[in-house]
């Protein structure tokens, strides 16, 4: 039998072909693969930004919703879930009343549990204090009278002003009373008004007074 030849031109041309054809399929392959891949990669990223943003913005408004009951204290927010010693030196029209604390080496017991009420003398209370009574009171000689003064103004126990009722008795850290008198909406203590009432802390309540409270054995 006779087998009919095929042309060596055909044959490599049929090889040229079928290469040709193997090479677009791996190339088809791998951009749609590299296309998905980015894709995918895309969207995660877009997902997990998306998320960290919803995230930050959610536990913001919640802090900003907890401290608007908060009242400020010379511009400053007050934290209800801070210490007494850590807003305080966040105010800046208590840092004398701060100077004092630390004086004192009462800071410690103002950041502890408490709960305390505190009546916090602003700056103006106590530019009221001759200065050199003042400057005096600062000295490490002097500490325990001005622990004295300091003590005046802390009441344990948590008091709000709804709390405090007209001649009513407290009993302060430095174990003198303190009156409560009130007229109309004015709340006092020791006959001096409260300024800022009511700013939450996590161990106890600030009450913001203008003058500097004089425990009896001190005037």
């Amino acid at each position: 039998m006779i087998r009919p030849r095929i042309p060596a031109a055909l044959l490599l041309l049929a090889a040229a072909l079928l290469i040709a054809g193997c090479g677009g399929g791996d190339d088809g392959s791998k951009d749609s693969s590299s296309s998905t891949s980015a894709s995918t990669m895309t969207s995660t990223t877009d997902t997990d930004t998306d998320a960290t943003m919803t995230d930050s913005s959610s536990s913001g408004d919640s802090m900003a919703a907890a401290d608007s009951s908060n009242p400020m204290v010379g511009g400053a927010a007050m934290y209800a879930d801070k210490p007494i010693a850590v807003n305080a030196s966040a105010a800046p029209n208590l840092t004398t009343l701060v100077t004092a604390v630390k004086a004192a080496g009462l800071v410690d017991t103002l950041a502890g549990p408490g709960p305390f009420t505190v009546f916090a003398p602003t700056n103006d209370a106590f530019a009221k204090v001759p200065a050199a009574t003042l400057q005096d009171l600062l000295k490490p000689a002097n500490k325990a009278q001005l622990t004295g003064i300091l003590t005046y103004h802390v009441v344990p126990g948590t008091y709000r002003a709804a709390d405090l009722e007209d001649g009513q008795q407290l009993t302060t850290v430095n174990g003198a009373m303190l009156e409560v008198t009130k007229n109309g909406d004015t709340v006092s203590v020791g006959g001096v008004p409260i300024q800022t009432a009511d700013v939450v802390q996590s161990n106890g309540v600030v009450h913001v007074i203008g003058s500097v409270l004089m425990p009896p054995t001190a005037k």
